[in-house]
């Protein structure tokens, strides 16, 4: 029984994992503000290794639409520089010497509501990552009831709850992506 409760537990905090990792990937996606979430996930080729850009630097939001990056260690300014240019953020970052700062476009209708579409795709991907973790439990189940650890009606039970923190997740995924879509349409 202890081992059950402890599939259970474990199924439910990965549940719990994907819709935090769909939180923090949406977190990079550019809406009408800016955002430090925007550089999250650029890396910075740092005397031979990638290394993300906020550890190398603080990140100041300055207005709505510009960015400041501001190196702890000025010698690295160039680097950052040309990491920020590959990245394709939309805007060109300029480099005063001693900080860099990005102004962000308007974002026009069209490429709000692609960003919706696009958003939307990636949601269902997460939402199937957590009926598979609900599958994967529930095989296990019917093999623990075959062998004899637990009841027809504890399969039933942990089936209910097991479908509870399914349908859970799948709302909040639902509820975070209506949430970044509209603050991708509000202009």
């Amino acid at each position: 029984m202890e081992a059950i409760n402890a599939l259970l537990t474990k199924t439910k905090n990965n549940m719990a994992e994907h819709v935090a990792r769909l939180e923090r990937d949406l977190s990079t996606i550019r809406t009408g503000r800016a955002s430090a979430g925007l550089l999250e996930n650029i890396r910075v080729d740092y005397y031979g290794t990638p290394t993300p850009i906020k550890q190398m630097a603080m990140i100041n939001i300055l207005d709505a639409k510009t960015l400041e990056v501001q190196p702890w260690d000025i010698s690295s300014l160039k680097d950052i520089d040309t990491a920020l240019q590959k990245a394709d953020l939309g805007a060109s970052p300029v480099n005063d010497g001693k900080v860099i700062r990005i102004t962000l476009p308007s974002m026009t209708e069209d490429r709000r509501k692609q960003l919706a579409k696009n958003i939307s795709k990636v949601s269902e991907d997460f939402k199937v990552a957590v009926r598979n973790e609900r599958r994967d439990v529930i095989e296990k189940l019917k093999k623990a009831q075959k062998a004899g650890e637990i009841t027809e009606d504890d399969l039933k039970r942990y089936e209910g709850d097991v479908q509870k923190a399914t349908d859970a997740h799948i709302a909040k995924i639902d509820q975070i992506i209506k949430a970044k879509e509209t603050e991708i349409m509000k202009i």
